[in-house]
């Protein structure tokens, strides 16, 4: 069996705030979602690129451990034996 996921990434941004939505989609992909949001000091210069890579580096992570916490859910589903998967 072959599968292919893809993860997008959707930004919504402000003067001060950017927001990304991490969310997987493909054949058989799982609905999980992650959210990362990066904010903008008021001394700081402001840098779109900066406030992207930090808002999906935090969504990323989200995601991951959304996907971790599925996968506990349905070894625990399947065993009825609690479970608990490091991150």
């Amino acid at each position: 069996m072959h599968n292919h996921w893809i993860v997008d990434l959707d930004f919504d941004e402000d003067e001060d705030r950017t927001t990304c939505t991490a969310k997987l989609s493909g054949f058989s992909a799982p609905g999980a979602l992650g959210v990362g949001v990066a904010r903008r000091s008021p001394d700081d210069t402001p840098d779109s690129t900066v406030g992207e890579e930090l808002a999906a580096a935090r969504a990323c992570s989200d995601l991951a451990h959304a996907l971790i916490d599925q996968a506990a859910d349905g070894i625990q589903r399947r065993t009825h034996e609690s479970t608990h998967l490091h991150y």
